[in-house]
This record gives structure tokens, C-alpha cells and sequence, in this order.
């Protein structure tokens, strides 16, 4: 349950307590003037006008320095608390407060889980060691109005108001197989060439299917003799030459098992950094979210 603050019956001035507080440290005046950066004078009379505001005598002499009275000692811990959360304050103003800590959930598809969120998990655990990552790889769009998730990688820009979205990069996808497959079907050179080749596809094909025709080719349902909801499925069955298989430029150019179908042919699609807009008020999400959009972006 939150406590509400009974702010009248705060009567004291801050700097007055920060005053008695850096007495109390020092032992004495002089060493909390300069301490502060004042006058002696000025930090004496800060002292004894706190003293009148609380109606108590906070210090007693003692030779050269001073000592707390019983009053005071019962004080100086709950402003030194003060002082604490001050500095606190100070310091997250900064941008320089201790380290973040706690869990933040990413999603995203298979193929950019496996291949994209590594270096920037490992990033992150290098630089904030206090965040817990879990790794949602999904190719299903996960509802961070739900909190299934705080951050995700999509394709599509979401239409959700309660989404912030940030459109990263455009990227490219192409077709690949092995140089084997391409060999039984007559290394395919044209878009109609590859009407009698066989492909790997998601488990539901239209949306593949209208696509890919839509740029030249012919294919039909024949053309998909293995489907599979996967992408590191459909990666493992095309890098293994069982067809061809569409897949993001960056990752498949790097793998000397498969070799690129008609390199004209590019697919592209847009990337988006998306969250939800609880990202303004939990700093661990927004530290994650600007480091991923530094980095992919």
C-alpha cells in the first residue's frame, strides 16, 4: 500500500538539515563549511535556524568541536536518510544512478532470435549485469498490450495506440539452396525456371505464395512439397537441399552450404523496434530499447 506523504507537517528547511547533517560529520563548523563550499558564519546560522524551527538544541561543545545532544542523535540517522535519498535524486538525474536491474522479456521471430539478438544480448549482459533477459522466439506476434513480452522485433508496423514503434532498417530477403538441389532441378537462370523447382514453406503458404508471385514467378501448392512453421526448420531443410527457401540476405550470404537463386530477385521488409508505452516509466526497458535501436538501427 503507498503512503501518502503529509507534506504540511514537514516544517523544516532541506538546506538547514543538509547543514546539521554535514556538522554532525565533520565535528565541527569550520570543517562543514568547507565541506559545503559556505561561510562559516552562513553554515551557523543554517544550524541554529533549524534548531528554532524543530525547538530543540541539535549540538553542545565540546573543546574546538561539537557534539551531538540526545536530540540531535535521534535525528542525525532519518536526515542522513535524507541525504542518501538526495544524493540518489542527483545521480538518476545525471544519468549516472547505480546499475538497472530486472527481468525484460524480448520476442522475435526464430531467424532474428538465433541470428540477430545474440551480440546484443551479450551487450547487455556485458554493460548491465543486473538485467535478466528473456528470449521469446516466436514467429507468432506476440501482445505486449498483454505484457506477453516488453520488446519486440516485428516486420509490420503495429496499428495498437498503446504501442511505441520505431522503424529501424529496411532489410532483404532471397532465395537459397544448396548448389546440389539447384543441380536437379538444371540450375534454374530464370524466374520460369523455377515453376518445376520444389521450395520450403511455412505452414501456411498463401500469403508466401501471392507474394513471390507477384514479383515474376509461377508457383503453385505443388511447388511446396515441405511446409513447417519454423524458419530454423525451414534453414535446417534448405541448407540440407531439400528446396528452396526464402530467407534474410544477411544471415544466408554468411553460410557457404547454400548459394542465392536468381540474386535479382530481392524481397525487402521493414524492421520496427516496437514496445509498449510503459517503456516511458521503467528505465530498464527504455535502457534495452535505445541499446537495440542503436545497434540494428
Amino acid at each position: 500500500m503507498q503512503i501518502r506523504m503529509e507534506w504540511r507537517s514537514v516544517t523544516f528547511d532541506w538546506n538547514r538539515a543538509r547543514a546539521f547533517l554535514v556538522t554532525a560529520e565533520e565535528g565541527s563548523l569550520s570543517a562543514a563549511a568547507r565541506a559545503l563550499g559556505l561561510a562559516q558564519p552562513t553554515l551557523g546560522r543554517q544550524v541554529t535556524a533549524l534548531e528554532q524551527e524543530l525547538g530543540v538544541a541539535l549540538f553542545e561543545r565540546a573543546g574546538r568541536g561539537l557534539m551531538l545532544t540526545p536530540a540531535g542523535m535521534e535525528l542525525v540517522d532519518h536526515v542522513r536518510a535524507m541525504g542518501e535519498a538526495a544524493t540518489r535524486v542527483s545521480l538518476t538525474a545525471s544519468g549516472q544512478s547505480q546499475s538497472v536491474e530486472g527481468l525484460v522479456v524480448l520476442t522475435a521471430s526464430e531467424v532474428y532470435a538465433a541470428h540477430v539478438l545474440p551480440p546484443i544480448v551479450r551487450r547487455i549482459r556485458h554493460d548491465h549485469p543486473g538485467i535478466e533477459l528473456e528470449i521469446v522466439a516466436s514467429n507468432a506476434v506476440s501482445d505486449l498490450r498483454r505484457r506477453e513480452a516488453d520488446i519486440a522485433l516485428r516486420n509490420a508496423r503495429p496499428t495498437d495506440p498503446d504501442l511505441i514503434a520505431r522503424r529501424l532498417r529496411d532489410d532483404a530477403a532471397g532465395l537459397y539452396s544448396t548448389p546440389e538441389c539447384l543441380a536437379r532441378f538444371g540450375h534454374p537462370q530464370t524466374a520460369e525456371d523455377l515453376s518445376r523447382c520444389d521450395f520450403v514453406g511455412f505452414d501456411s503458404i498463401d500469403q508466401l505464395l501471392d507474394g513471390l508471385n507477384a514479383m515474376g514467378l509461377s508457383l503453385t501448392r505443388r511447388n511446396f512439397p515441405v511446409t513447417t512453421a519454423s524458419h530454423l526448420v525451414q534453414w535446417a531443410m534448405a541448407r540440407e537441399g531439400v528446396g528452396i527457401g526464402v530467407f534474410p540476405t544477411a544471415m544466408a550470404e554468411a553460410d557457404p552450404a547454400v548459394t542465392r537463386v536468381l540474386p535479382s530477385l530481392t524481397i525487402p521488409f521493414p524492421v520496427w523496434l516496437t514496445a509498449h508505452r510503459a517503456l516511458n516509466t521503467s528505465r530498464r526497458v527504455r535502457l534495452v530499447f535505445d541499446l537495440m535501436a542503436e545497434v540494428l538501427g
